[in-house]
């Protein structure tokens, strides 16, 4: 007896699911991508424990977690764990962690012996929860992307912070600063973007005994009568920049703009910022931000930035491309 062979059409399907840290950015990528989150429940147990339970299936979608790793953030690293972990023995096609603020980045290395690696460990969670691949925006160091062992896409809020400064700041004496040695590269593709402004970056010395704790020593550049961009991935107590923005006025900067991806904004870095003297301090959302009592704060989105890499993922389409004008500034 032969049998007639069985037709299958497969049609993709995306699902976008976000934990409960900052549903507003979530909800913005969904309106973007023109679809929905999926219904989710979660809830806390007494004694702290997270519940998760998808109300759709998700057998054979293309799943995108948006999770931002906001206090507190451990509860919610494990809460996207769960997520991941529920995807998976829900036999999800594929699994694609979304951190826009990529947690414990700041432990990449060993400063000296017993210490731990946490981002690397953050990279075998995911792995071990279930994640086949990670988007994430702005990490503090590169090296981080070869901790996980499948496809990482690194973007980039550079774009958006650029066209923010050029639509509002004259470019004819701006300066372009880096808070430290360490950033100079990355303050070099800002100064291309930004006209070729000249570039300077600002000597410190860091604590290895004690968390946030830096000098800000002296300006290494010309900064005299200029406006200055003083620019950093993310801004914890903001001690380091608000020391930063004190040494540029006294080294005789016009003016100082900040600008940073990931505003962490630990206590007391409102306080610190508001006050440093600087014109204007530029975030974007990649955690919840609140400008209520902060007049100098402006937020911008990630969403659209966001969106478009889900979607390229999905299509299997390039992610390169949409930031090949940062790949040209590097050649």
């Amino acid at each position: 007896m032969t049998g007639k062979k069985i037709k299958t059409k497969v049609k993709k399907k995306l699902m976008l699911f976000s934990g409960r840290a900052h549903t507003e950015l979530a909800e913005a990528v969904a309106k973007e991508l023109g679809t929905d989150l999926v219904p989710t429940t979660a809830r806390d147990f007494a004694n702290g424990e997270i519940f998760i339970r998808f109300e759709e299936s998700v057998r054979g979608s293309d799943c995108f977690v948006i999770q931002s790793h906001t206090q507190p953030l451990n509860k919610w690293l494990m809460e996207q764990l769960i997520m991941i972990d529920a995807l998976k023995r829900g036999s999800a096609k594929r699994i694609t962690a979304i951190l826009p603020f990529y947690p414990y980045a700041r432990q990449d290395k060993k400063h000296s012996g017993r210490e731990p690696i946490s981002a690397r460990l953050i990279a075998d969670l995911l792995t071990a929860a279930g994640a086949d691949r990670i988007v994430t925006v702005d990490l503090h160091t590169d090296q981080i992307q070869g901790f996980f062992d499948g496809p990482v896409d690194h973007m980039h809020a550079m774009p958006i912070l650029v066209d923010y400064i050029k639509g509002k700041y004259s470019l004819d004496n701006l300066a372009v600063v880096s808070p430290d040695a360490g950033r100079v590269k990355v303050a070099e593709k800002w100064a291309h973007e930004l006209g070729d402004a000249p570039l300077a970056f600002v000597h410190k010395t860091r604590s290895t005994e004690v968390a946030n704790q830096t000098v800000s020593n002296r300006v290494v550049g010309d900064v005299e009568g200029k406006d200055c961009i003083l620019l950093d991935d993310m801004i914890d107590t903001g001690g380091t920049i608000a020391g930063a923005v004190r040494v540029l006025k006294e080294a005789g900067a016009k003016s100082v703009v900040i600008a940073c991806t990931h505003g962490v904004f630990s206590d007391p870095a409102r306080e610190r910022l508001s006050e440093c003297g600087a014109e204007e301090v530029i975030a974007t959302d990649t955690l919840p931000q609140s400008t209520e009592g902060w007049s100098n704060l402006t937020v911008l989105s990630i969403a659209p930035l966001l969106a478009k890499t889900i979607h390229e993922i999905f299509e299997n389409g390039s992610v390169t491309t949409l930031f090949e004008p940062q790949e040209e500034a590097q050649k």
